[in-house]
């Protein structure tokens, strides 16, 4: 089966030239062959029995765009009734007794979850390579990962194991991915999408989005799983006036002169930058203050808030527990250090100190200040273009097992990293492959709360690069 978009999956459906059952069977099939280790759990009983009701919808002429589609699901977004482990051992048996709220949108819209995806454990890691449940392969050459936190979603999507996939993206977790594996990734302004029932790692930058095979079909998703949400007391309400068309295009300076940007990364981006130009944009120089401190921000804030959300991993209200163990505290110890990985425990560790007497006012409140002074500088910059472009990630896609070493992996996330800590919406569209045929990924950030304008942008770069 190839790479279907959602789109044309949808006039298949209603047009009777397949049916959902069959459809379904199929991706579930594709799934099961696989060798990609892409998905943790496949929902293929349950899957069967949406896809019935699906048909029920078209016959009736009550499909919505989504009815009937193939769509997987990041392992760290709760699924009503099937396992959701986080990619970490700790929640191997933990099954939720209710739905995150973009899953019941996208049950409510007809979509059919054919499983969930591998990821890194708690969605900590930027290759999928520190899942509890092995490493997910890159579609385009197996012996490469395929990007992370969401890489199995990243590389499901890649190989037509399903249409489209929602992920998470804390620091880049959708966007590294999708530039790795040749897909379109998503973040959304953060509080745009709820994120009731996603299991945490820093709630202040987690946001859910979706990873498809084009714009369009990330359009479809994102107008299906937005919108306020009260059990989100990050939702947001309201947003704040859009601003006047600029025609102009930024582009960050430090970003493209980045020692760390790959010759092949570079040229790819520098000739995209071009040819949006040729559209007819004005292409503007920026700098912005402090984004090249972005990374040590985001490894000082977000270590604290995983040291926060992953205290509830104890042994005692869920998940696996070291039963064997007589006193509390040795249950605790035991449990955590024998199903929590080394990444996991690794950022726990870090967020207790930085948080802890003596160092909190040290560290964390000085990277909370220049946090806000970032979003002020993006916003500056906002205040001159419509869009700020460049690289999604510094290279393509690595060798499983390459960069082991956390600092080098960190480094992963130099170009996603900003707009997470500033809360912007965020899109990585494949323009092409480097010289042993890797896809490369071209970032587009736009304004807080632009999310549609950002997507109406995407849509017409990913238009030059099919007409060139």
């Amino acid at each position: 089966m190839a790479r279907y978009t959602l789109v044309q999956l949808k006039e298949e459906l209603s047009s009777g030239k397949i049916n959902a059952r069959e459809l379904i069977g199929e991706y579930i099939k594709r799934a099961k062959q696989s060798n990609l280790n892409a998905y943790i759990t496949l929902n293929e009983e349950e899957a069967l029995k949406e896809a019935k009701r699906a048909e029920q919808l078209i016959k009736t002429g009550k499909a919505h765009p989504l009815t009937g589609i193939p769509m997987g699901i990041k392992d760290a977004i709760s699924t009503r009734g099937l396992r959701t482990t986080a990619g970490s051992k700790i929640l191997e048996n933990y099954i939720p007794p209710f739905d995150a709220t973009v899953v019941e949108k996208l049950r409510n819209g007809g979509a059919v979850i054919v499983g969930k995806n591998n990821m890194d454990e708690f969605a900590m890691g930027s290759s999928t390579e520190t899942s509890g449940y092995g490493p997910t392969l890159n579609p385009y050459n197996k012996e490469c990962v395929p990007g992370g936190s969401s890489g199995g979603s990243a590389a499901a999507v890649a190989a037509g194991l399903c249409v489209a996939s929602l992920g998470s993206d804390t620091g880049g977790s959708i966007r590294q991915p999708a530039s790795f594996c040749g897909v379109v990734g998503f973040k959304p302004t953060y509080g745009r999408v709820s994120r009731y029932g996603l299991i945490a790692m820093a709630s202040s930058l987690d946001q859910i989005g979706p990873i498809t095979n084009n714009v369009a079909d990330s359009k479809i998703i994102f107008k299906t799983i937005a919108g306020y949400d009260k059990k989100d007391a990050t939702s947001l309400k309201s947003l704040p006036p859009a601003g006047k068309a600029k025609k102009r295009v930024g582009i960050i300076r430090e970003h493209l002169a980045s020692n760390a940007l790959a010759p092949s990364v570079k040229k790819a981006v520098k000739n995209k930058i071009a040819e949006i130009e040729k559209a007819g944009f004005e292409i503007v120089e920026l700098n912005i203050p402090l984004v090249e401190q972005s990374l040590a921000i985001y490894y000082i804030i977000m270590p604290v808030e995983v040291a926060s959300n992953l205290a509830r991993f104890d042994g005692i209200k869920y998940g696996v527990s070291a039963k064997e163990e007589r006193t509390l505290k040795q249950l605790y110890t035991k449990t955590r250090s024998q199903f929590l990985g080394n990444e996991a425990q690794r950022r726990i560790i870090l967020g207790s100190f930085v948080s802890s007497a003596g160092y909190f006012d040290t560290y964390y409140k000085k990277a909370i200040v220049a946090q806000n002074n970032l979003r002020q500088s993006f916003k500056n910059a906002f205040d001159k273009v419509d869009f700020i472009v460049g690289p999604t990630t510094p290279t393509t896609a690595f060798k499983l097992g390459e960069k082991l070493d956390p600092m080098e992996m960190y480094l992963n996330d130099i170009f996603t990293v900003p707009a997470n800590i500033a809360g912007l919406p965020a899109i990585s569209l494949p323009i092409g492959n480097d010289e042993g045929g890797l896809p490369i990924g071209f970032q587009v950030i736009g304004a807080f709360g632009e999310d549609e304008k950002l997507l109406d942008f995407a849509q017409l770069v990913e238009d030059i690069q099919i007409n060139k």
